[in-house]
């Protein structure tokens, strides 16, 4: 019974060992007596016991964390530089037979063509040139990777580091640029305001001189309106009205302490003038009551 037990646990085992279920996102691949037969997968994959051998491969894309590096420039800057790689296999078989593990060779290759690539570049590049550098190695490490089967998808860096010195620099700098900015809107705020006080002005001055032209319009016509009332009320007054006004003016003037008068002209001949109306009208009223 216990060889029995024995045997049977053997044979499960076996089985166990022989049958695979391979998902979607993976491949197996079989060897056969140490020689490569071929993928199998997804699905229901049948191995021969002792003879088959397989090696599980995931086709998923994964991204591998390279550690920060200390990469120096052009210009004999370090800098440390933390960066991601996204890459997923696209041939099972040359990512098993071509290169021992995939995922370490890979990692090396990008930290040395990571430092590479920087050290064409200088500070200011490197600091602003993120994406030149993104797809610069993407390209130069898909163009080794692609002998092993494997496909990198994207390049991502994490963080720069510059020197501390640079980095103070910078914080200067940006300070400076902040400063300045806010007296650039300080003084375009000034400007706005100074346009606007001005507007303001000219427009009260136009406001203020248009009144003054419609005073001075309804002056001259109140002038010119009381000058027609004067000339109605005088040309309703009569000769001997204006007599009586000349007769009581001399009167006035008579009561003065001066000795000599100076009548004027226009007076004097306005005196006559009513003077002869007043006796032609006196000699036409005898005529009639004489007769």
């Amino acid at each position: 019974m216990i060889v029995l037990a024995i045997v049977v646990i053997v044979i499960v085992s076996i089985i166990a060992r022989s049958v695979r279920i391979v998902p979607e996102y993976e491949r197996l691949v079989v060897f056969r007596l140490g020689r490569m037969i071929g993928v199998k997968g997804p699905g229901l994959v049948v191995l021969v016991p002792i003879i088959d051998s397989a090696i599980k491969v995931d086709l998923r894309e994964f991204v591998i964390d390279i550690p920060p590096q200390t990469c120096i420039t052009k210009d004999n800057a370090p800098v440390d530089i933390d960066l991601l790689v996204y890459i997923k296999v696209f041939d099972p078989a040359l990512a098993v037979t071509s290169v021992s593990n995939y995922v370490t060779a890979s990692t090396g290759i990008a930290m040395t063509t990571l430092r590479a690539v920087v050290g064409d570049l200088l500070l200011d590049d490197v600091l602003a040139r993120r994406e030149y550098i993104n797809s610069t190695l993407r390209a130069k490490l898909d163009e080794i990777t692609d002998r092993w089967g494997i496909k990198v998808t994207s390049v991502e860096i994490k963080e720069i580091k510059p020197p501390r010195d640079v980095q103070e620099a910078m914080i200067k700098q940006m300070a400076a640029e902040r400063n300045r900015r806010a007296m650039i809107l300080e003084a375009d705020g000034k400007k706005q305001a100074a346009i606007l006080e001005a507007e303001g002005y000219r427009e009260s001055q136009i406001k203020k001189a248009e009144g003054d032209r419609q005073a001075a319009i309804l002056r001259a016509e109140g002038i010119s309106r009381s000058l027609e009332l004067i000339n109605e009320a005088a040309s309703k007054v009569s000769s001997n009205t204006l007599f009586l006004q000349y007769l009581e003016a001399i009167s006035k003037i008579a009561e003065s302490p001066a000795t000599k008068i100076v009548l004027p002209m226009e007076l004097v001949t306005g005196l006559t003038t009513i003077v002869r109306s007043i006796s032609a009208g006196r000699s036409s009223s005898e005529r009639q009551s004489s007769e």
